[in-house]
């Protein structure tokens, strides 16, 4: 028999809102929340450990939970109440899993090609631009995405939600500015930043060769270290009257240009 809890006050439901809610409290325990059917199987095919599912009965059958794996997990049943008390999304699934977070150290990369196709996202601070970044490199199967200077951590449930996902189907890595040039150069990868300064436009350069793509925030761009650093600069022609657009709009344009030059391969 499944264990059920009915009390929001629950020593365990209490600290699991502290996951939902506290970033803080995920880097501390180790341990984060999914919410949905599409991204907990996701997270599992992406090779993160499961320690317990909660779902409320009223939503979701046990057909539907024996269909997520087929792993023995422990189940909890939480009352609606409960439920909502955890649940991140208005529109809701009635099942949740609690996770261990990965390190996503840079050193851990692998590339399965000799010339990988990676992206790099310096210091982006809204989760809804990383969960699209991060769909956006599924999208294109990607080699790797990079975090620089992150300034949330991966397992915000914004990010999950933005993402469908994608978070646990994306190679992923965080690390420093300096650490993530020192990988770049050690791996011989060719560095192309998206910047006003000193740009050529972005459709006349050669990403066929391991190439890296830099994107940084709209508000500040890529910081010297970056630009000092890149191969080339690139930038977007603008026809309208503004000088900028959506971080994650810009890095799907220069993303499936590559992909374009690579016959999408």
């Amino acid at each position: 028999m499944n264990k059920q809890i009915s009390s929001t006050q629950n020593p365990l439901i209490r600290q699991l809102v502290q996951l939902k809610d506290k970033s803080r409290e995920r880097k501390k325990s180790g341990s984060f929340l999914i919410e949905g059917e599409r991204e907990i199987m996701l997270a599992i095919k992406g090779g993160y450990e499961i320690e317990t599912i909660l779902f409320n009965a009223e939503i979701i059958n046990s057909d539907q939970l024996n269909n997520l794996t087929n792993q023995p997990i422990s189940l909890i049943e939480v009352t609606s109440e409960v439920y909502q008390k955890l649940a991140y999304r208005d529109t809701t699934e009635g099942v949740l899993a609690v996770a261990k977070t990965k390190a996503h150290n840079i050193n851990q990369l692998k590339f399965n090609t000799k010339n990988p196709l990676i992206l790099i996202a310096e210091a982006p601070e809204k989760p809804g631009n990383i969960g699209a970044i991060l769909r956006t490199a599924d999208a294109a199967n990607l080699d790797a995405v990079i975090i620089a200077n992150p300034k949330t951590d991966l397992y915000n449930p914004n990010i999950i939600r933005s993402s469908v996902g994608c978070v646990f189907t994306n190679q992923m890595a965080t690390g420093s500015t300096f650490e993530i040039i020192e990988f770049l150069k050690a791996n011989n990868m060719q560095i192309y930043c998206a910047a006003l300064q000193a740009s050529v436009e972005y459709h006349t350069q050669d990403y066929t060769k391991a190439t890296a793509i830099v994107v940084g925030t709209e508000a500040t761009g890529l910081s010297d270290n970056w630009l000092k650093s890149s191969t080339q600069n690139i930038i977007i022609p603008m026809q309208g009257d503004i000088d900028s657009m959506n971080v994650s709009v810009a890095a799907g344009i220069l993303i499936f240009e590559a992909k374009r030059q690579r016959n999408f391969k």
